[in-house]
Parts: structure tokens; sequence; C-alpha cells
């Protein structure tokens, strides 16, 4: 018996996975644990709050740094998202076209999962703010720019970074109701949202224990402990 091999599912098949395993690998790059290596020879994640993340190299090693990896995981996430456009240049398939909000989605999440769970930091990492800020910025300006006002907002009268971002979080899938984005769209900010809150669990805590640091203050002794969500 000869088995017909169904071409054009599997080149389907191999163009969604390459997508996928392009974004997580995109997200999952470790600009802070390279800045700090590369720049005072340290690891990153012994210092400060232990995440990886633009804010704690910014209170390591300064502001040059810290901006330097703020926009580096941006670009990771607008660079992820946009895998799908150039995916629909090079092979402008009818079933991709039809399902390009969900596979803007699941680029986006593997995106945010590889900045958190890193593959190179042993599956950890930081907590997506920033690279989450890059794929809503590829998803929709307008929702992206509105989120990032109100983390604006919310660090000129806090001055704290942690809950910012749990503000904007809380925001965003609202901004992409109000805007009549796709379904799928609405489920992702939700659900991305939440996960960002959750790698915040530990600053949670210590905003409830009033230890958290503001913007421009060094980490109180006992952040130096923890561990990266």
């Amino acid at each position: 018996m000869v088995w017909a091999v169904p071409t054009l599912d599997l080149m389907i098949f191999a163009i969604i996975f390459a997508l996928l395993i392009g974004a997580y690998l995109l997200g999952s790059f470790p600009t802070g644990y390279l800045a700090g290596r590369l720049l005072k020879g340290i690891d990153i994640r012994e210092h400060g709050s232990g995440s990886t993340g633009a804010t704690n190299v910014l209170r390591t090693l300064g502001k040059v740094p810290g901006s330097a990896v703020l926009l580096t995981d941006v670009f990771k996430g607008v660079a992820a998202v946009s895998l799908v456009q150039v995916a629909l240049r090079l092979n402008p398939l009818p079933e991709i076209q039809t399902n390009l909000s969900l596979l803007v989605v699941g680029t986006a999440a593997m995106a945010i999962l590889g900045h958190s769970k890193s593959v190179w930091l042993g599956w950890k990492g930081g907590k997506s703010v920033a690279t989450g800020l890059g794929v809503l910025l590829a998803m929709n300006w307008q929702v992206a720019l509105l989120t990032l006002g109100v983390f604006g907002v919310s660090i000129g009268i806090t001055r704290i970074v942690s809950i910012s971002s749990i503000f904007g979080a809380l925001a965003v899938a609202v901004l992409m109701f109000i805007y009549h984005q796709p379904t799928a769209y609405v489920i992702f900010t939700a659900v991305g949202g939440a996960y960002v809150i959750w790698l915040h669990r530990t600053n949670i805590q210590r905003l409830l224990n009033g230890t958290e640091p503001q913007l421009g203050k060094a980490s109180t002794a006992s952040e130096s402990t923890q561990q990266p969500s």
C-alpha cells in the first residue's frame, strides 16, 4: 500500500512550528544576564531582585545599561510577532491568512514565555514587561502606547516599577476590547496580563511588607536574597 503524504499540511505545520520556536528563541535571548557579564563580570541573578529584567539592570548596573536592556527586550517582542508578517510575505498560504490572529497570539506568547523562562538561564529570566510591551507594539500600537501611558502615570505617582507594571497588565485587555481587536487578542492580553502579575508575586509581597524600593533607590538588603520569579 502506498501512503499519500499531505505535503501542504506538513508545510503549514513546519511553518507554524518554526514561527513558535523562533519567537521563543528571540524572547529567551538573555539581554540582562549578558549585560551583567560583559560590563561588570557579574551574574545579575545574584544581585538586587535576582531578575534579568531592565529594572534590576538599572538598579545594579546604571541608567545606560538599563536603558539598553529595556530597548533590546522591547525589540525582542516586536521582532517575534513580526515573524508572522515575514512568513506571510515569503509564503502567503490561505491557511495562514485565515488563522493570522491565532498565529500572532502564539508567537507573542512564546516570546513572553522565552523571556521569563529562558532556556539559556535554567528556565528563569525576567518578568516579561518590556518584551510584553514589544509584542503589544506589533499587535496594536495604539493599545501599546495607552498601556505605556497607564504605566507612566502610575510610575509618576508611586515611583514603583512593579506596581506600575501590574496596573499596565490590568489595563491592556480592557484596552484591546475597547479598540475592538480580535477575540484572540483580548483573551491573550487577559491571560498574559495575569501571567505578568503572577511573575510579580514576590514584588507584591514586598509591597504588602512596605519594602519594595522606589525607582532610583537601591534595593533593600532583603531583596538581594530573592530569586527571580
